[in-house]
């Protein structure tokens, strides 16, 4: 086999071994965090568990389950159940997508300082086309049917039934028992199946998008792994602001999940508040960022869904279904809604010097690194925030019948605005970018924390990439080495300072060259050695 044979045996190979590991990691923690969510609440004793794992998963990656149910009231048969339920655990979804993207970055940075646009397009799909098999397993196996008992499962209204579930960071909106567990035990005479399958078509859809979106993330927030050539712009603008930003926002929801376990701590039953917790953090968190930066949300409850819904939401949407939320109006029924802009302000802020912190800082005095900073973090926010706004979404309707009598409907919608959620997110991060730009620079943070690739992309001004004089090497060590060393790194030696090579001597003195020899005269430096004279002729004899 030739050299050329074995390289591309042996990068085949490491293609063929990340794709395996990124796919196969990010199932196995996401199936991981689901059965663990679903145990906590209980969920396993009223079906299998692992079907419904399977589902969550499958929901959790942008697919879509079909459920169908139907009830036994006043011992006759024939009801019908139909419902309907767009919101994804998010909790799930976060995990599999930070492990991913992990394993996909760190894959990238053992290729070098770039990457051929060819190699990183095999990579991503090699992870994208094991994604969608395991994920058509999934959808496969995500069938089952699962019965309801209120008593078994201590639902409120149910006999020994306990409080309802809260999910931290919805506040009340959590509740998922209330009046409608009433209803449906008083109705149904507590005994309801519910079958649910996973649509494997809109599934396998949903699941490509959602792992582009993720691969696509990953390689515009990863700055320490290699681009394309002609990509260097992203180092050194667009790389610091998304990592900055992906950076508070998992940050928010680390903080959701703290308050999570305080509340466990303090409640009754702290194995569900930790499994909504695990399942539905992101969802409440990320919900909360888009309103508190003013961007009207679109509310539309009735029914029983009413009483999931926090104060003051429920009062508001109680008026009249189907209008604008915001924080100004839900401020005139409760005045401490006002903390939430204020610390969404505080979590831009953050973003702000981080993306200083991060950029590299070049010739540019205060004032241009700050507008650089605000550009880039502005344009960032203007994407990032519409896709929260999509991801977060709710909608749930619900409807049961009786022998053909309608006996209970209820309905629950939750939805951002796309085009204003871009348009704030600029304003936000402009403004933010701005302020921790200045921030940074009057403290001496601004471009501490540049990565490597930024660095040597500003030192060479935007030229050719890479530029081997300004990457590190042996006589240009980066700033994370350790300090240099004459008697350990054979570059720094000076002649004669080999110690294997040099005489051996039995004074400290110094080594001394040996003497020139003498010139010769009339010898010049650099000049062709002078012949010797010819000898004389032998003298002529007589006769």
């Amino acid at each position: 086999m030739t050299m050329t044979g074995g390289s591309r045996a042996a990068r085949g190979a490491d293609l063929l071994l990340t794709a395996i590991a990124a796919a196969s990691w990010a199932f196995l923690a996401m199936a991981g965090v689901a059965a663990l969510g679903l145990h906590l609440l209980g969920a396993d004793a009223a079906g299998s568990l692992g079907p419904m794992t399977a589902a969550v998963v499958v929901l959790a990656v942008g697919g879509s389950v079909t459920p169908s149910g139907s009830v036994e009231a006043f011992g006759l048969t024939g009801a019908g159940a139909h419902t309907t339920i767009d919101i994804a655990p998010l909790g799930v979804a976060l995990v599999g997508a930070l492990l991913l993207g992990w394993v996909f970055a760190r894959s990238l940075r053992a290729l070098g300082p770039s990457v051929g646009g060819a190699e990183l397009a095999a990579r991503a799909g090699a992870v994208v086309v094991l994604f969608l098999l395991i994920l058509g397993t999934l959808a496969w196996a995500g069938s089952s049917t699962v019965t309801f008992d209120g008593g078994a499962l201590g639902l409120p209204g149910a006999s020994g039934g306990g409080p309802g579930l809260e999910i931290p960071g919805l506040g009340d909106i959590g509740d998922i028992g209330g009046g409608l567990t009433d209803r449906l035990r008083d109705l149904a005479d507590a005994k309801a199946s519910v079958g649910f399958s996973v649509r494997t078509g809109p599934s396998l859809l949903g699941g490509l998008a959602w792992v582009l979106g993720v691969l696509l993330i990953t390689l515009l927030s990863a700055r320490r792994a290699p681009l394309p050539r002609g990509w260097e712009a992203l180092h050194r603008g667009v790389r610091p602001a998304a990592s900055a930003l992906r950076a508070v926002l998992v940050l928010a929801v680390v903080a959701g999940l703290a308050a999570a376990v305080a509340a466990a701590s303090g409640d009754g039953h702290p194995g569900r508040v930790a499994g909504a917790a695990l399942l539905g953090a992101p969802n409440g968190v990320w919900l909360g960022v888009p309103l508190g930066l003013f961007v009207p949300l679109r509310g539309m409850a009735s029914g029983s869904l009413l009483q999931m819904l926090p104060h003051p939401l429920d009062d508001l949407l109680r008026m009249r279904t189907g209008q604008d939320v915001s924080v100004a109006r839900l401020a005139e029924l409760e005045q401490d809604v006002w903390l939430l802009p204020m610390g969404c302000g505080l979590l831009m802020l953050t973003a702000g010097v981080l993306t200083a912190a991060r950029t590299p800082r070049g010739d540019a005095g205060a004032v241009g690194f700050s507008a650089r900073c605000g550009l880039t973090l502005g344009a960032v926010t203007a994407v990032a925030l519409p896709l929260l706004v999509l991801a977060t979404r709710v909608k749930a309707d619900a409807s049961l019948s009786v022998l053909g009598i309608d006996a209970m409907g209820a309905g629950l919608e939750l939805s951002g605005s796309a085009p204003a959620a871009a348009a704030l997110g600029a304003v936000w991060g402009l403004v933010a970018g701005v302020a921790g730009g200045l921030l940074a620079y009057a403290t001496g943070a601004a471009g501490r924390r540049a990565a490597p690739l930024a660095r040597a992309t500003v030192a060479a001004g935007g030229g050719a990439y890479p530029d081997p004089a300004y990457l590190p090497g042996p006589y240009n060590p980066s700033s994370g080495y350790r300090p240099a060393r004459p008697e350990t790194n054979p570059y720094l030696r000076q002649p004669g300072d080999d110690p294997y090579s040099a005489s051996t001597q039995t004074s400290r003195s110094p080594l001394r060259p040996p003497p020139r020899p003498p010139r010769q005269p009339g010898y010049r430096y650099g000049a062709s050695p002078v012949p010797p004279p010819d000898e004389p002729p032998p003298p002529r004899g007589r006769g």
